[in-house]
C-alpha cells in the first residue's frame, strides 16, 4: 500500500505541472534551450572563453531596450550590440597594450552599464528583472519564435564547422597552420556565442546564461577525455538540469531560471567530486597512494 502510495504521489509530481500549458510550454522551450547552451558550451569551455560569453551577455542589454524602442524583434537589437561588443575587444586588444580580460572586463561593464542608462531614459515596458534573470513562464508566443531560429542557426553553424571550430577551440595555432582560417573561425564562434546568449534570453536571463555556457561542458570536461562523449554528457546535463529545474520551480515557487542554474551546479559539483578520472576524491587517493609508495 505504502509502494502504491508513493508511486502515486510521484506520478502526480511529474503530471501536475503539465495540466499548465505555459508549464508545458516552459519546459520544452528550457529544454532547447538547454541543448543549445550545452553543445556550444562544449567548445567555449576548450577554448577558455566563459569570461567572454559574460561580456556578450552582458553588452546585450542596450540592445534589448533599444529594440524594444524601436517596435522591432528584440533579438536583432540583442545580437547587433553582442556581436557589435566583440568587434570593439577584438578592436581594443589589437590597438592598445592591454591583456584581454582587462579589455573584455572594460567593454561590457560599458555596455551593460549603458543599458542601464536606457532603461532608466527611454519610456517602454521593459522589466528589467526580466532581462536579467528570464522569465520562461511569461515567454511569448513572437520570443519562442525568436529563440527558435536563434537557437537553430545556431546548431546548423556548429553541425556544418564542427571540426574546423574543435581544431580551433582545442589548438588555434596548429589550426592556422595547416592553412584554416582562424579568423574566420573567431569570427564564427562569436556569432554563434552571441546567438546563443539572445536564445537563452528569456530562459534564464542575462545574469545565469554565462551558467549555462560554461558548466554543462565542465560537467563533460570533467567526465572524459573524448570530445564525443563530453558532447553527450553536456547536453544530457544542461537538458535534464533545464526540465527538472523547471519542475522544482512550479513545486517550491522559486525562480525558473534560478532553479536550472543551481541543479546544473549542483551536477557539476557532483563531477567535480566523484568524477572516475579527474575527481577530487580520486586525485586525493591516487595522491596518498603516491606517498605510500615513496616511503617504501
Amino acid at each position: 500500500m505504502q509502494k502504491i502510495l508513493i508511486t502515486t504521489n510521484l506520478l502526480n509530481w511529474f503530471t501536475e505541472p503539465l495540466q499548465y500549458g505555459f508549464l508545458v510550454q516552459a519546459i520544452w522551450v528550457s529544454a532547447f534551450v538547454g541543448l543549445v547552451c550545452a553543445v556550444l558550451s562544449c567548445y567555449i569551455t576548450l577554448k577558455g572563453w566563459s569570461l567572454m560569453g559574460d561580456a556578450i551577455s552582458h553588452a546585450v542589454v542596450p540592445g534589448v531596450v533599444v529594440a524594444y524602442a524601436m517596435n522591432i524583434p528584440f533579438a536583432i537589437g540583442a545580437f547587433a550590440f553582442g556581436f557589435g561588443a566583440t568587434v570593439a575587444i577584438g578592436y581594443i586588444k589589437s590597438n592598445t597594450r592591454l591583456k584581454e580580460d582587462a579589455v573584455i572586463g572594460i567593454v561590457f561593464t560599458g555596455f551593460f552599464a549603458f543599458g542601464l542608462v536606457l532603461v532608466t531614459k527611454i519610456p517602454s515596458n521593459i522589466d528589467l528583472f526580466h532581462i536579467l534573470f528570464g522569465n520562461v513562464l511569461g515567454i511569448s508566443g513572437e520570443d519562442i519564435i525568436q529563440t527558435l531560429i536563434a537557437g537553430i542557426i545556431t546548431l546548423v553553424v556548429i553541425l556544418l564547422r564542427r571540426k574546423d571550430l574543435l581544431l580551433f577551440c582545442f589548438d588555434s595555432n596548429h589550426a592556422k597552420a595547416i592553412g584554416l582560417n582562424t579568423q574566420m573561425m573567431y569570427y564564427t564562434l562569436l556569432c554563434v556565442l552571441a546567438l546563443t546568449i539572445v536564445a537563452a534570453l528569456q530562459t534564464v536571463g542575462i545574469i545565469l546564461v554565462i551558467s549555462m555556457l560554461v558548466t554543462p561542458g565542465s560537467i563533460g570536461y570533467l567526465l572524459s577525455d573524448r570530445f564525443e562523449y563530453m558532447l553527450i554528457i553536456s547536453v544530457i546535463s544542461s537538458v535534464f538540469s533545464s526540465v527538472f529545474g523547471t519542475y522544482l520551480s512550479y513545486h517550491l515557487d522559486v525562480s525558473t531560471g534560478g532553479s536550472i542554474v543551481v541543479l546544473l551546479t549542483f551536477l557539476f559539483v557532483l563531477a567535480m567530486i566523484f568524477a572516475p578520472k579527474y575527481g577530487i576524491l580520486v586525485q586525493q587517493l591516487r595522491k596518498r597512494t603516491n606517498q605510500g609508495c615513496e616511503v617504501l
